[in-house]
């Protein structure tokens, strides 16, 4: 925890500066309201690999200038998070920009801004924000939607979360329609898989917001682990928690890179780039790069 005790709280900011992140995992990226003090005092020690404190949708207008000072607060006086620590602002116009301004002196990971709508506001908020950030994007109009593989005009934008409930209500769709298998939601996340791919934008896929039914959201993981994703928005520990699990590498598919990447390389090494292995058949360089991806996944290289 950050405070002892979240009675009696400082009146004022901290000095600490927060580490930067190490670890390089994103299967779970968990939205937390930054007026839920007991759950904002415990950032540092939660098991989501990215944390997102939301000053946007769900916070009323006349109480966004007390969530923007208690992750102030709270951010000032933590030195670690085993998080990646995300700040999602308001639109740039519309409380957006002063938000960042004010953030830029405090230690975080990334600013996420919502509702982009092309280049123009990338790099707007670029501009804005210090330099040792990332910038993140809430996917939810449909005019990012149309120019996502266009946006990343900085390699500091490296990363956009589908916000499907507001893009469908942007392309005038009923949100009805998000259940597995429907196929206008596949087109939605396969066009923003591979968009976001080709852009060298890493994709997090959409919140699930009943939160109590763990087992229509294990299932959505899952089928989304499928098409190639590799991160869920979540609400809450629970939801994290399956998270991890499923977008985790197995034991099995580390052991199967480990020893694709070892023998190929010792392969390779004798000028031999295509050959049979008695476990895992015929291995040449493809199957050797994919190996690679399942370790970089696991943080093993």
């Amino acid at each position: 925890m950050i405070f002892k005790s979240i009675e009696n709280l400082p009146d004022h900011f901290g000095g600490k500066q927060k580490t930067p992140c190490t670890h390089h995992r994103k299967r779970s990226n968990m939205m937390l309201n930054p007026l839920a003090l007991k759950h904002l005092n415990r950032i540092d020690t939660l098991s989501a690999d990215m944390i997102t404190l939301n000053l946007e949708d769900a916070i009323a207008p006349s109480r966004k200038k007390e969530a923007l000072h208690n992750i102030a607060l709270f951010l000032s006086h933590m030195e670690h998070s085993n998080s990646f620590i995300i700040v999602r602002t308001n639109p740039l116009d519309k409380g957006g920009r002063e938000e960042i301004s004010f953030l830029n002196r405090f230690e975080f990971d990334a600013v996420r801004i919502a509702k982009i709508r092309n280049q123009t506001e990338i790099a707007q908020a670029l501009c804005l924000l210090s330099e040792d950030k990332e910038l993140h994007i809430s996917l939810e109009t449909k005019e990012a939607f149309e120019n996502l593989s266009a946006l990343r005009i900085d390699e500091r934008l490296t990363t956009a979360n589908l916000g499907i409930l507001d893009l469908l209500t942007s392309l005038g769709l009923p949100q009805s329609l998000v259940h597995i298998g429907n196929p206008t939601i596949d087109y939605i996340l396969s066009r923003f898989l591979i968009d976001s791919k080709t852009a060298g934008i890493h994709p997090i896929s959409f919140m699930f917001q009943d939160y109590n039914d763990t087992e229509t959201f294990r299932a959505w993981c899952a089928y989304e682990k499928g098409m190639g994703f590799e991160s869920k928005a979540c609400m809450g520990p629970k939801q994290v928690e399956i998270a991890n699990e499923i977008f985790g590498v197995s034991s099995e598919e580390l052991k199967r890179a480990e020893h694709i990447k070892n023998l190929f390389e010792a392969n390779a090494a004798k000028e031999k780039n295509g050959f049979m292995d008695e476990k895992y058949g015929f291995i040449d360089e493809p199957i050797y790069r994919d190996a690679l991806l399942v370790l970089s996944q696991a943080g093993k290289l």
